[in-house]
């Protein structure tokens, strides 16, 4: 299955699968186990994070596949408290060490954490490492327009990607347009908005009942027509392989019209604006 994955390309030539596995709280061996069964459903873009402590989870996992170590993509994530350049760096390579990986296929920094004024020293930590061949791609997470504007005007590069809270409830349109206008690519945290009401809501239900597929699946492939790439979270072998099952309907113009009109002006799950959200 993971050969009918569609891929796209960054900005550095990279390329990514459309859709990937999130693995915030799958640790231990049940971690190892459930990422083992994603790969086996066809998942090759898994996500991890220094702060979700499952780094070497993810890492035994890789070793335990079948699949070979250069047919996956595996995404680490920077934390605020390790922007100096120096501990950045450091960090890095402890992330390896961590999943026992010789290299990350994309690094990103996981908040800007602006008031730290620290992330155009960690941009240029992700820069250096890339040039010393520990990460293939470099990215950033929850970043604005304008603290990447900051970054590329700083150091002359910009981010591949761009990994973003948006869910029905939180689409992020003009946030996505700009990714559109700079070639950065989207990435989606909290597809499915981690919220029981999006499952339960009227209009992606009628959505689904037209295509006869889930509502999971209706806002999966809603994320795949936006150009954005999900990363929705599941251990159950069941839900893993409906999370990937996206390509073969497509919606119409209206309904991802219908979708849209969803957004809500304070629709963050946790209210995690990046403007001043600092995370550690």
């Amino acid at each position: 299955m993971g050969k009918s994955i569609p891929e796209i390309t960054l900005n550095d030539g990279v390329t990514l699968p459309v859709i990937g596995l999130g693995t915030y709280k799958l640790n231990g061996n049940e971690g190892v186990h459930a990422i083992n069964s994603a790969i086996d459903q066809g998942y090759r873009l898994i996500d991890t994070a220094y702060n979700y402590e499952n780094e070497g989870t993810v890492g035994e996992a890789v070793r335990r596949s079948s699949i070979p170590r250069e047919e996956l993509k595996i995404t680490s994530k920077l934390p605020g408290r390790y922007q100096e350049y120096d501990k950045a760096l450091t960090t890095i390579q402890e992330s390896l060490y961590r999943a026992n990986l010789d290299y990350y296929d994309l690094y990103l920094i996981h908040w800007p954490n602006p008031k730290q004024g620290l992330y155009v020293e960690a941009w240029q930590a992700l820069i250096d490492a890339k040039k010393w061949g520990l990460i293939r791609s470099i990215g950033v997470c929850n970043f604005l327009p304008e603290h990447m504007e900051r970054l590329e005007k700083k150091t002359g590069v910009i981010p591949s990607i761009n990994q973003i809270e948006l869910h029905p409830f939180f689409n992020q349109e003009q946030q996505r347009a700009w990714h559109e206008e700079n070639n950065v690519k989207t990435e989606s945290w909290s597809p499915l908005a981690r919220a029981n009401d999006v499952l339960q809501n009227e209009t992606i239900r009628k959505i689904a009942e037209n295509h006869n597929k889930t509502i999971s699946q209706v806002i999966l492939r809603w994320h795949y027509q936006l150009g954005s790439i999900p990363i929705p979270k599941s251990s159950s072998p069941q839900r893993q392989i409906e999370n990937l099952s996206i390509f073969d309907f497509s919606l119409d113009e209206a309904e991802m019209n219908m979708i849209a009109e969803l957004t809500r002006p304070d629709g963050r799950i946790k209210d995690q604006d990046p403007a001043i959200y600092e995370e550690f």
